[in-house]
C-alpha cells in the first residue's frame, strides 16, 4: 500500500514524533537517524532532508515535545479564576506527581546539553519560559492581593527548581520519594513562596 504523501509541515510533524519516541526509548546518545526512518518506513535521506544531522533532529524534537507542554500550560495559567487556583493547577500538573508528560525527555535533554550547545540553547529557552509563565501569575496574584511575595522570579526559579529536583528523584530512582510526600512538599512549598498559612 504506498503511503500518503504528506506536506512538508506534516513530514516533519510526522518525523519528530517519531524521534521523540525513539529518544524515549533509546535515549538521546543511543539513537540515531536510522531508527527515526525505520520507525516510519522512510529512508535515512529523507530525515536528513527535513534535518540535516541528528543534533538538529534531537534539537527540534525537544523544542516540539517542550512547546505541547508549554502550550498546555499556558491554557492552565490563562483560565478566568483567581491566580491561586491558576498556580495550584499549573505545579500540580507540571510536578512529576502529576499528568505531565516527558520528565525522562527532559532529563535526557539535561545531560546532553552539557556537551551540545545547540541543544542547551533550546532547553534554556524553554526553561526560561516556563519561569516566566509562572512568574508572571504570582505577579498577578500579588497585584489583585491574593497573595504575598516579594520576588515572583526568584520564586518561580525556586518552585521549578523544586518541581525538576523531584522529578530526576522520581524518574530515575522509582521509590526513592512517595509521590504522595512529593505532591506535599510541593504544596508546602508554593505555600511558603506565596506568603499563605497552608492549603486551605
Amino acid at each position: 500500500m504506498a503511503r500518503v504523501r504528506l506536506s512538508v509541515a506534516e513530514r516533519r510533524e510526522e518525523l519528530l514524533r517519531a524521534a521523540i519516541e525513539q529518544i524515549e526509548a533509546r535515549g538521546v546518545a543511543a539513537v540515531r537517524i536510522a531508527d527515526v526512518a525505520s520507525a516510519l518506513g522512510v529512508s535515512n535521506a529523507l530525515v536528513l532532508y527535513h534535518f540535516s544531522t541528528k543534533e538538529k533532529l534531537v534539537a527540534a524534537a525537544f523544542t516540539y515535545a517542550a512547546e505541547g507542554d508549554l502550550a498546555h500550560l499556558r491554557k492552565l495559567l490563562g483560565r478566568r479564576t483567581s491566580a491561586l487556583r491558576r498556580l495550584r493547577a499549573a505545579v500540580r500538573w507540571y510536578a512529576p506527581t502529576g499528568q505531565a508528560k516527558g520528565w525522562r525527555l527532559w532529563i535526557e535533554g539535561w545531560a546532553v546539553a552539557l556537551r551540545e550547545p545547540a541543544l542547551r540553547d533550546v532547553t534554556k529557552e524553554l526553561d526560561q519560559q516556563w519561569k516566566a509563565a509562572i512568574a508572571e501569575v504570582v505577579t498577578e496574584g500579588v497585584a489583585a492581593g491574593e497573595f504575598r511575595c516579594p520576588d515572583p522570579a526568584a520564586a518561580a526559579l525556586r518552585l521549578t527548581a523544586l518541581l525538576d529536583g523531584l522529578a530526576v528523584q522520581l524518574t530515575s530512582y522509582p521509590g526513592a520519594v512517595p509521590r504522595a510526600r512529593a505532591q506535599q512538599w510541593v504544596d508546602e512549598a508554593l505555600a511558603r513562596e506565596l506568603g499563605l498559612p497552608g492549603e486551605e
